[in-house]
């Protein structure tokens, strides 16, 4: 009756009866439509481009790790450790998918209480490729969040590499994933407590770069510094390896933050852009002051500056505008240059590969200026915050999740230690960790 009185409504005054005919037949149909409409754009519809895009960042963020990462680390090494180092990252891949498998994923973003997921995922029970997560398939994103859960412990690698056991690694890498890294990414992008208090965390400055980098500062303190460091000059084997695998991880992390939109958006692609300016900016600003205090720009310092800069810009890279991601850019380039040199030598640790220097601290220097660039002043797209009281919060967050992981990572290890192990003997750390673990060399002369 009232798509019969709709089509009598469009066809009062029209004077043409084949007009009248055609309007009465298509009248109906388009009340239907009109009617349907509202509910049908509240149910959720797969959105080939966004899954398009979020398939070529999952694979962009494992490239990191495999084989940015590792080719990072290992060029970083003495030549007797590089094999070893090759080993963990990807040894570390596939232990942790496996664990991401059975309860990982369930545990960070199954429905639970403020601090833990549930267990209702455990090997992706009731995940089909028909399950949506948003406009793309839930199954892709778990293997998009599978491939941060990798990165996150494979980055505490660089802190106590040469001398740690590779029983003692893999345990404590799987243990420190289970207590540390899925308790924060449940809180924060699982629907947790601190996503609760409103944290923003855009793609991991709390969960990946604070958790990673403070987890490495207490392992290489615990494990202890490499034999003869301080007394003698340890040097990179191969920077051509490490230059290489920065630029893979440079372009890798248009995955990891342009990826976290999880669409094919124009979100995505700003947090792209204050990536790439955050990066660029940081790389120049490390090498600028290495060139001026040494009198010369070093390859290692552009490449170790790009690392910190892509780091600080991770967790506010979804909320700020290019003018944030410069000066994210600026303020991490010298504050990641200060604490891998300056504060290092003063504490004496030995963070080989500087992973709190860059990624703890360059995590935490975004995590708080994202407080207050994200606001619409700075160019960010956050209306009407209150970027005082964000700000403290972010601060309060990223300060509380280090304290947890500082406390979580020495138990683990004492534990650790307990049971297999963590350092190598003396005589086996001059011999090389390569054929001491493996019976292999990574090069053959």
């Amino acid at each position: 009756m009232i798509a019969r009185k709709f089509a009598d409504a469009i066809c009062f005054g029209c004077r043409s009866e084949g007009v009248q005919r055609w309007l009465r037949t298509l009248a109906p149909a388009a009340l239907l439509c009109l009617l349907a409409g509202p509910a049908a754009a509240e149910e959720a519809a797969l959105d080939t481009g966004d899954t398009a895009w979020i398939l070529v960042s999952t694979a962009l963020v494992l490239f990191m790790t495999i084989p940015g990462l590792a080719l990072f680390y290992g060029g970083l090494v003495r030549t007797k450790n590089v094999l070893s180092v090759l080993m963990q990252c990807m040894t570390l891949t596939a232990a942790i998918t496996l664990v991401w498998y059975a309860f990982g994923y369930s545990l960070a973003f199954d429905a639970g209480g403020a601090f833990v997921g549930g267990l209702g995922k455990s090997f992706l029970r009731g995940i089909t490729g028909d399950t949506l997560w948003g406009t793309i398939p839930e199954i892709l994103f778990c293997a998009f969040q599978m491939t941060f859960a990798i990165i996150t412990p494979a980055l505490m690698i660089g802190a106590f590499v040469e001398r740690i056991k590779f029983s003692g690694m893999l345990l404590f890498s799987v243990l420190w994933l289970v207590v540390v890294y899925l308790p924060v990414c449940h809180m924060v992008w699982g629907g947790g407590y601190l996503a609760g208090l409103g944290v923003m965390d855009f793609a991991g400055g709390i969960v990946v770069h604070v958790t990673a980098g403070v987890g490495a500062l207490v392992a290489c303190i615990v494990i202890g510094p490499r034999r003869g460091y301080g007394v003698t000059a340890i040097f990179p084997h191969n920077m051509t390896m490490t230059v290489t695998g920065t630029a893979m991880l440079w372009v890798g992390w248009f995955g990891f933050n342009g990826g976290s939109a999880l669409g094919s958006n124009g979100g995505a692609a700003m947090a792209i852009t204050a990536t790439h300016l955050s990066a660029s900016t940081a790389a120049l600003t490390w090498m600028g002051i290495e060139w001026i205090k040494h009198g010369k720009p070093s390859a290692l310092g552009l490449a170790t500056g790009a690392i910190a800069g892509l780091a600080a810009v991770t967790p506010a890279s979804g909320y700020i505008g290019p003018t944030g991601g410069l000066l994210i850019g600026l303020v991490s380039g010298a504050c990641c240059f200060l604490a891998s040199t300056s504060l290092k030598q003063k504490l004496g640790y030995d963070d080989s590969l500087d992973v709190f220097g860059v990624h703890g601290v360059g995590g935490f220097i975004g995590t708080v200026m994202a407080g207050f660039l994200a606001a619409e002043t700075f160019g960010g797209n956050v209306a009407d915050l209150n970027a005082g009281s964000q700000t403290a919060l972010q601060f309060a967050a990223a300060l509380g999740v280090a304290g947890f992981t500082a406390l979580a990572t020495w138990v683990l290890l004492r534990l650790v230690d307990a049971s297999v192990g963590l350092r190598v003997s003396e005589q086996e750390e001059s011999d090389g960790l390569d054929v001491v673990s493996h019976d292999e060399s990574g090069y053959r002369y």
